[in-house]
């Protein structure tokens, strides 16, 4: 097909799982990724989450990386405000000394947890000037000298290593951000589908290849996707109700790790189908997921998807890596 198709991996904990495992299985389905062909495999940040494991991004970038060879492996992202730039700079850049040009570096300005976690954690300002100036440091950090550009600070183990960033975004604010920067945009449609189609638009118009942190030439556009794959349409659609209970919980305040799936007539009566968050989404027999993807790139424009697939049980989520790429690549 004409984009390449990227994977998202939250390190989601299914019930009776523990975390241990969670990991395990990530990094099988990395090694998996990387044998089918996908483009890159980044991990999102979240914190204080029962059923996540995905919080410190940069180890999880490091094992995976470390299990793989070909495959781009990086952050969707890291959450800045969470972590003072200097530190970031200094893990992406050992990373990368580790394992090569492999390693993307997606920022983010929300905290990836809730309000409370979000004040433990503070070490920089997600406002947008200063964000922008984090990212502008950490171009410095990654540059030949390995110097700040805002302060005489020196690093030396990510000097010359040149990470690429990206700019994640749910709204037209990010995607502004990430115009005016010059940075590829990541928009998190997966979950937050209500801008996604202004969101590119403004990322677009407001692109400028004069900003300072400006590091591609064009736009760029990665768009999150809601993806379960399966032999039959019936099959996909019940391995979906698995994150759409995830997404009922949130909305009820109820703590639960992964749950397995149910009938989709059964979640349906209990109002768990109708989820407007997760209308991105290609779920469905190998022909009907890529008729779903195809139609989003229509629509979009978009030079990249990015895949978020959540199973009860890891065969089923590779079972579905397996099909989708078996019909894409």
């Amino acid at each position: 097909m004409s984009v390449p198709l990227s994977i998202l991996d939250l390190v989601s904990i299914s019930e009776g799982e523990t975390a241990r495992q969670a990991i395990a299985a990530s990094v099988r389905g990395a090694r998996l990724a990387d044998e089918l062909g996908y483009h890159r495999l980044w991990f999102a940040e979240h914190h204080n989450t029962d059923n996540l494991a995905a919080s410190a991004t940069a180890l999880l970038i490091s094992a995976a990386a470390a299990a793989t060879e070909r495959i781009r492996v990086g952050s969707g992202g890291v959450m800045l405000p969470n972590h003072a730039p200097l530190m970031v700079a200094e893990q992406y850049g050992t990373l990368a000394n580790m394992h090569g040009d492999r390693i993307d570096l997606g920022l983010g300005r929300a905290p990836g947890t809730d309000m409370m976690t979000a004040q433990a954690l503070n070490r920089s300002s997600a406002e947008p000037q200063a964000f922008a100036q984090s990212i502008f440091d950490l171009q410095g950090w990654f540059g030949p000298e390995g110097q700040a550009h805002s302060v005489p600070i020196r690093s030396a183990v990510s000097a010359g290593t040149e990470v690429p960033i990206w700019v994640l975004g749910s709204t037209v604010n990010g995607a502004s951000i990430a115009g005016q920067l010059g940075l590829p945009f990541s928009v998190a449609s997966h979950f937050a589908p209500d801008q996604l189609d202004e969101a590119i638009a403004v990322y677009r118009n407001s692109f400028t290849t004069e900003a300072p942190t400006a590091q591609i030439e064009k736009p760029y556009v990665m768009a999150g996707v809601n993806v379960m794959v399966a032999p039959t349409d019936a099959e996909a659609e019940r391995e979906f109700t698995v994150l759409e209970q995830m997404f009922l919980d949130i909305q009820r305040g109820q703590r639960r790790r992964l749950q397995p799936p149910v009938d989709p007539a059964e979640l349906a009566a209990q109002g768990g189908r109708d989820q407007a968050m997760l209308r991105i989404k290609a779920v469905g027999a190998p022909e009907t997921a890529v008729h779903q993807l195809q139609e989003l790139v229509e629509r979009t424009g978009a030079d990249e998807l990015i895949l978020t697939t959540y199973a009860y049980d890891s065969a089923v989520r590779e079972r579905s890596l397996r099909l989708l790429a078996e019909h894409w690549f």
